[in-house]
């Protein structure tokens, strides 16, 4: 068991529900990132995923568009978001990390390279948006074989007999995207989100959480209710994208997530 495989079942056990919050590394600033992780699991999140600066992030709405250009401008690669993590890893010992990207920045260093220097800082999944599921099996058995778990995404525009798959290959936790579009969209139907992932999880043993639509803390409370965590992105990284300095960032992150965590657990 990794890091992921721990906090999920402790949470399951205690009755909790995760709270996953999204951060583009090296934004606000590049000495931000530390800190404002820091602040995060100190307001109540469970995990982290860190996204890895990417020039051409399909997936991805204007806001984390914009701040993956922003760290892109100061440098942030691969190299500088693994050094950000060993740094976290000086204090945090428990909070998974879960890198979020896209497959160039791994293929360039190459599948096993890139698990075996991931792990070695402190990661415990990686989430690549664009590696099709059929695609996956030869990566998943390099990264296991290193103790990396190979995050899942399911969608509702998901086919019957693709979910199937992603849901008996899910580790750590399958991420649940609540609907079709980019992230950053406002149109949540936390009904139909709920019906869909109720019927997901009777197809996987791995926890289901939710991301896409998550912006405070009503709608984290309602995608909860049926779901085993929300993963909250760009409302967050909007809120600390125009922080003046370090503190400034770490304040606005843990002033915006701590509602959250109290939604949850109220």
């Amino acid at each position: 068991m990794n890091r992921i495989d721990i906090v999920f079942a402790a949470l399951r056990h205690r009755g909790r529900k995760a709270l996953v919050p999204f951060i583009t590394a090296g934004d606000p600033a590049l000495e931000a990132t530390v800190a404002v992780m820091h602040a995060l699991v100190a307001a109540g999140a469970d995990a982290i995923e860190l996204g890895v600066p990417f020039s051409d992030p399909m997936a991805d709405g204007p806001t984390i568009q914009r701040s993956s250009e922003r760290a892109l401008a100061r440098g942030v690669g691969t190299t500088r978001v693994l050094a950000m993590v060993r740094q976290f890893r000086e204090r945090d010992a428990r909070t998974p990390v879960v890198l979020m990207g896209y497959l160039n920045p791994v293929l360039v260093r190459g599948w096993d390279a890139f698990a075996g220097a991931a792990v070695a800082a402190g990661v415990d999944g990686v989430l690549l948006v664009d590696l099709p599921p059929e695609e996956a099996d030869a990566a998943r058995a390099i990264f296991t074989s290193h103790g990396l778990a190979l995050i899942a995404l399911a969608a509702p525009t998901t086919s019957a007999a693709r979910l199937q798959r992603i849901a008996a290959d899910a580790q750590g936790y399958l991420y649940y995207v609540s609907f079709a579009g980019v992230t950053g969209a406002d149109r949540l139907d936390a009904a139909a989100v709920l019906d869909r992932v109720a019927r997901l999880r009777e197809k996987t043993t791995a926890p289901v959480v939710v991301g896409f639509g998550v912006r405070d803390g009503t709608s984290a409370r309602a995608l909860a209710a049926g779901a085993d965590g929300v993963v909250v992105g760009s409302a967050l990284v909007e809120a600390i994208a125009g922080a003046a300095d370090v503190d400034d960032a770490a304040c606005r992150a843990g002033a915006f997530l701590a509602p959250l965590r109290a939604a949850l657990d109220g």
